[in-house]
């Protein structure tokens, strides 16, 4: 049976583990699923067990590879839910601690001490990050604290987001490594040195010892060891966190391109290029990839509810019965008949960045049908994104000409074609939405050599393409509308 080359992704995420095996052309041959469960110990806190996540990553590998028993894996490139935090022994490969996820809120009273004591401004020109429970930082303090590990008996820990994880259990323990696009979000990292902070990690007592080596997306991470279902001395290749990923992998590249990723929040990334922004309007800056898989400059925003707006109406309302529904309906009314849904469902994130405001639905009337909020809530969407793009556009200096657009919700067209309405911009939706994994395929393949940045680009295709239809005194007219109920709300909460 004649062998086929292949790069083998492996997409980390939240509540699921993928592998995805590529050819040489960059078609997907197989993919394979697998869920990880998340853990709620106490309100506000969000737990994984890290050996169930490589386990259910190894089980994932093991189907793509015995449905196509041909194929050769020359490269390994893997994304990851960012900010997660692991700590293992070192002898064992053990956990040592439940993984705190990202979504973990349990740091909360040490970053607002650490606002309080004057720390925000520093640790933004340090990191390009705010000070949040979100970012990795203080999770691992945390962990340590909790374990009574002291800063000298350390030694025999290490500590890393997913990739790391994942990385050392592929290579037998032989490589502690992340990239720098996930050193950027742990709160911990000089995102113009491109290296560990020695201050912050003073701050947090956090010893240098159990960090592992950040190196550039594309690189030589270790090669796979000792696995059984995987050949030894395959490469790991390409590493990037799951939004930087996705930015690589709709070639976002040059400095003002952007992707929009639609999922349960939205979450916005515009290239930068060498050049570091710094926001004037909350914004992140993090590290992202150039077009050979080297560190380059994106600001970030986030928005908290994006397609969880559709999933409340159903889950919460039972006015929906599934989320595709919601396209239908909301084409079956003209507009949304003066209705404006604010879904500040856990507050507003980029770039407000108000955590106490909670959401509400202006311009009821005993005419409003649930159509109308259906589309009120796929316009809220739609808007949200449009406040970050406008942020984003005003702390670049650079106007943006098209938006690319991945993740489920991408998937609907009237939210698509209602988003290059109210940028007054297009809006590009790729031939394969599921672009996270596919960008560290890409960077798998630069990193290997078996493709140049060209060839990368050329593996991208556009699907569709959404033009601006609204006229600009109409567009104007929506977005002060929603400027008004956002400004009416957040009047509200302060």
């Amino acid at each position: 049976m004649p062998r086929h080359d292949a790069i083998l992704g492996i997409d980390e995420g939240t509540t699921g583990t993928r592998a995805v095996l590529a050819g040489m052309d960059g078609t997907v041959l197989s993919a394979s699923y697998r869920d990880i469960p998340l853990h709620t110990p106490r309100p506000g806190w969000v737990e994984q067990d890290a050996a169930v996540v490589w386990n259910r990553t190894a089980d994932a590998i093991r189907q793509v590879l015995d449905e196509h028993p041909d194929v050769r894996v020359v490269a390994i490139g893997i994304t990851n839910q960012r900010e997660t935090s692991v700590l293992w022994n070192r002898a064992t490969g053990e956990p040592v601690h439940p993984a705190i996820v990202w979504q973990c809120r349990r740091t909360a009273d040490r970053c607002r001490q650490l606002r309080d004591e004057g720390m925000a401004s520093e640790i933004a020109e340090t990191t390009g990050l705010v000070i949040d429970p979100y970012f990795s930082g203080t999770k691992v303090e945390w962990m340590l604290h909790g374990l009574g590990v002291q800063r000298d008996d350390a030694a025999g820990l290490a500590f890393g987001t997913m990739d790391t994880w994942l990385i050392w259990n592929l290579t037998g323990a032989a490589a502690h490594v992340t990239d720098m696009t996930n050193a950027s979000r742990t709160m911990l990292f000089d995102i113009e040195r491109r290296e560990w902070s020695a201050e912050l990690l003073d701050l947090l007592g956090v010893p240098r010892s159990i960090l592992p080596e950040a190196l550039p997306s594309a690189a030589r991470f270790g090669e796979t060891r000792g696995l059984g279902f995987l050949s030894d001395g395959i490469p790991v290749c390409g590493v990037a966190g799951d939004q930087q990923a996705a930015l690589f992998g709709q070639t976002c590249l040059e400095p003002g391109s952007a992707k929009n990723t639609y999922g349960t929040g939205c979450f916005l990334l515009m290239h930068t290029g060498n050049q570091r922004p710094r926001s004037a309007h909350g914004l992140l800056t993090t590290l992202a990839c150039d077009e050979r898989g080297g560190p380059a400059y994106a600001l970030e925003g986030s928005v908290f509810i994006g397609g969880a707006a559709i999933q409340w109406l159903r889950d919460g309302l039972g006015i929906l019965a599934t989320a595709r529904e919601s396209e239908a309906l909301a084409r079956s009314v003209p507009d949304a008949g003066g209705v404006v849904f604010v879904p500040a469902l856990t507050g507003l994130g980029a770039p407000y960045w108000n955590p106490d405001v909670r959401g509400a639905v202006f311009g009821l009337t005993r005419g409003t049908t649930r159509a109308h909020l259906v589309r009120a809530a796929l316009e809220a969407i739609a808007h949200q994104s449009a406040d970050v793009v406008e942020a984003m556009a005003g702390d670049a200096g650079t106007p943006l000409d098209v938006l690319r657009v991945d993740g489920g919700a991408a998937a609907n067209d009237f939210l698509m074609q209602m988003q290059a309405d109210l940028l007054g911009t297009p809006v590009e939706r790729p031939s394969v939405i599921e672009t996270t994994v596919m960008g560290a395929i890409l960077l798998a393949g630069i990193g290997s050599g078996v493709w140049s940045p060209s060839d990368a680009r050329a593996r991208w295709r556009v699907e569709r393409r959404f033009e601006p239809e609204m006229e600009a005194s109409e567009r104007a007219l929506r977005r002060n509308e929603w400027r008004d109920a956002v400004a009416r709300l957040t009047a509200g909460s302060a």
